[in-house]
Protein backbone atom coordinates (compact mmCIF):
# COMPACT_ATOMS: atom_id res chain seq x y z
CA UNK A 1 0.00 0.00 0.00
CA UNK A 2 1.39 3.64 -1.19
CA UNK A 3 1.79 6.09 1.81
CA UNK A 4 -0.91 9.23 1.26
CA UNK A 5 0.90 12.18 -0.08
CA UNK A 6 1.62 15.38 2.15
CA UNK A 7 -0.32 18.30 1.76
CA UNK A 8 1.80 20.66 -0.38
CA UNK A 9 1.16 24.47 0.60
CA UNK A 10 0.55 26.69 -2.16
CA UNK A 11 0.46 30.47 -1.29
CA UNK A 12 -1.37 31.55 -4.82
CA UNK A 13 -4.31 30.33 -7.19
CA UNK A 14 -4.37 31.25 -10.78
CA UNK A 15 -7.05 33.15 -11.92
CA UNK A 16 -6.47 31.71 -15.09
CA UNK A 17 -7.14 27.66 -15.33
CA UNK A 18 -7.34 26.66 -19.16
CA UNK A 19 -4.25 27.42 -22.07
CA UNK A 20 -4.85 26.39 -24.97
CA UNK A 21 -3.18 26.88 -28.75
CA UNK A 22 -4.97 29.07 -30.44
CA UNK A 23 -7.54 28.44 -33.45
CA UNK A 24 -8.03 24.67 -32.59
CA UNK A 25 -11.59 24.28 -31.51
CA UNK A 26 -11.59 22.98 -27.49
CA UNK A 27 -13.31 19.82 -28.64
CA UNK A 28 -10.53 18.31 -30.74
CA UNK A 29 -8.16 18.87 -28.01
CA UNK A 30 -6.48 16.63 -25.78
CA UNK A 31 -5.68 18.30 -22.49
CA UNK A 32 -2.82 17.63 -19.91
CA UNK A 33 -3.78 18.36 -16.53
CA UNK A 34 -1.40 20.68 -14.53
CA UNK A 35 -2.17 20.18 -10.37
CA UNK A 36 -2.16 23.21 -8.43
CA UNK A 37 1.29 22.11 -6.40
CA UNK A 38 2.67 21.68 -10.03
CA UNK A 39 1.73 24.84 -11.00
CA UNK A 40 3.14 26.37 -7.76
CA UNK A 41 6.22 24.93 -8.29
CA UNK A 42 6.33 26.08 -11.90
CA UNK A 43 5.67 29.90 -10.38
CA UNK A 44 8.47 29.38 -7.53
CA UNK A 45 11.31 28.37 -9.06
CA UNK A 46 11.16 29.53 -12.88
CA UNK A 47 8.68 33.05 -12.97
CA UNK A 48 9.54 34.01 -9.02
CA UNK A 49 13.60 32.54 -9.30
CA UNK A 50 13.74 31.46 -5.83
CA UNK A 51 16.09 28.16 -5.62
CA UNK A 52 14.84 24.73 -4.85
CA UNK A 53 15.51 24.54 -1.39
CA UNK A 54 13.80 27.97 -0.38
CA UNK A 55 10.83 27.03 -2.54
CA UNK A 56 10.64 23.44 -1.11
CA UNK A 57 10.51 24.93 2.64
CA UNK A 58 7.87 27.43 0.95
CA UNK A 59 5.29 24.53 0.11
CA UNK A 60 6.39 22.41 3.30
CA UNK A 61 7.88 19.41 1.25
CA UNK A 62 11.60 18.17 0.84
CA UNK A 63 14.18 19.75 -1.42
CA UNK A 64 13.82 16.03 -3.89
CA UNK A 65 9.81 16.36 -3.18
CA UNK A 66 9.85 19.51 -4.90
CA UNK A 67 12.37 18.70 -7.36
CA UNK A 68 9.93 15.74 -8.77
CA UNK A 69 7.17 17.81 -8.66
CA UNK A 70 9.17 20.89 -11.00
CA UNK A 71 10.10 18.20 -13.03
CA UNK A 72 6.81 16.73 -13.68
CA UNK A 73 5.17 19.92 -14.45
CA UNK A 74 7.91 20.84 -16.86
CA UNK A 75 7.38 17.64 -18.71
CA UNK A 76 3.46 18.13 -18.76
CA UNK A 77 4.55 21.57 -19.68
CA UNK A 78 6.52 20.47 -22.81
CA UNK A 79 3.78 17.61 -23.72
CA UNK A 80 1.28 20.31 -24.35
CA UNK A 81 3.36 22.40 -26.36
CA UNK A 82 5.22 19.93 -28.25
CA UNK A 83 1.62 18.00 -28.97
CA UNK A 84 -0.36 20.72 -29.15
CA UNK A 85 -2.82 20.42 -26.38
CA UNK A 86 -4.33 22.43 -23.60
CA UNK A 87 -3.30 22.67 -20.36
CA UNK A 88 -5.78 22.75 -17.35
CA UNK A 89 -4.76 23.42 -14.20
CA UNK A 90 -6.85 21.47 -11.67
CA UNK A 91 -6.71 19.54 -8.50
CA UNK A 92 -4.24 18.65 -6.05
CA UNK A 93 -3.37 17.93 -2.40
CA UNK A 94 -3.36 21.16 -1.51
CA UNK A 95 -3.28 23.70 2.19
CA UNK A 96 -3.24 27.88 1.19
CA UNK A 97 -1.82 29.97 4.64
CA UNK A 98 -5.15 31.91 5.49
CA UNK A 99 -4.65 34.98 3.43
CA UNK A 100 -3.12 34.12 0.40
CA UNK A 101 -3.97 33.86 -3.12
CA UNK A 102 -7.85 33.20 -4.11
CA UNK A 103 -9.01 31.70 -1.34
CA UNK A 104 -8.72 28.67 0.86
CA UNK A 105 -7.07 25.64 -0.81
CA UNK A 106 -8.31 22.26 0.49
CA UNK A 107 -8.35 21.61 4.14
CA UNK A 108 -7.21 25.51 4.37
CA UNK A 109 -10.52 27.61 5.05
CA UNK A 110 -9.61 28.08 8.56
CA UNK A 111 -11.16 31.05 9.46
CA UNK A 112 -13.13 34.13 7.96
CA UNK A 113 -12.30 34.92 4.49
CA UNK A 114 -14.09 38.24 2.99
CA UNK A 115 -14.36 41.41 3.66
CA UNK A 116 -12.64 44.59 2.77
CA UNK A 117 -9.71 43.58 4.49
CA UNK A 118 -9.46 39.66 3.89
CA UNK A 119 -6.07 39.63 2.02
CA UNK A 120 -4.50 42.59 4.75
CA UNK A 121 -4.46 45.91 4.76
CA UNK A 122 -2.21 47.85 2.45
CA UNK A 123 0.46 46.05 0.52
CA UNK A 124 0.95 45.97 -3.06
CA UNK A 125 -0.52 44.36 -6.23
CA UNK A 126 1.94 43.43 -8.82
CA UNK A 127 1.68 42.55 -13.00
CA UNK A 128 1.70 38.91 -13.57
CA UNK A 129 3.98 39.81 -16.62
CA UNK A 130 7.36 39.26 -16.33
CA UNK A 131 8.37 41.81 -18.76
CA UNK A 132 6.23 44.66 -17.26
CA UNK A 133 6.35 43.94 -13.43
CA UNK A 134 4.15 47.15 -12.65
CA UNK A 135 3.21 47.99 -8.90
CA UNK A 136 0.45 49.58 -7.54
CA UNK A 137 -1.18 49.62 -4.22
CA UNK A 138 -3.23 47.46 -2.79
CA UNK A 139 -7.41 48.88 -2.95
CA UNK A 140 -9.09 47.57 -0.27
CA UNK A 141 -11.76 45.61 -0.89
CA UNK A 142 -10.62 44.48 -4.43
CA UNK A 143 -8.67 40.96 -4.71
CA UNK A 144 -5.49 41.65 -6.91
CA UNK A 145 -6.34 39.09 -9.09
CA UNK A 146 -9.17 40.49 -10.20
CA UNK A 147 -7.47 43.84 -11.39
CA UNK A 148 -5.85 44.25 -14.59
CA UNK A 149 -2.46 45.69 -14.89
CA UNK A 150 -2.85 49.65 -15.98
CA UNK A 151 0.33 49.23 -18.34
CA UNK A 152 -0.46 46.07 -20.27
CA UNK A 153 -3.65 44.64 -19.32
CA UNK A 154 -1.92 41.15 -17.73
CA UNK A 155 -3.80 40.07 -14.45
CA UNK A 156 -2.53 41.00 -11.22
CA UNK A 157 -1.03 39.01 -7.87
CA UNK A 158 -0.59 40.15 -4.39
CA UNK A 159 2.93 40.83 -4.21
CA UNK A 160 3.93 38.35 -1.08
Amino acid sequence: MARPKRQRYVSFLPGVTYFKPRGIPLGKLEEVNLSVDEFEAIRLADWKEIDQVKAARKMKVSQSTFQRILSLARKKIAQALVEGKAIKVKGGEIVMPFGFGRGAGRGGGRGRMGGSFSAGPGGTCICTNPECKNEVSHQAGIPCYQMKCPKCGSPMIRKI
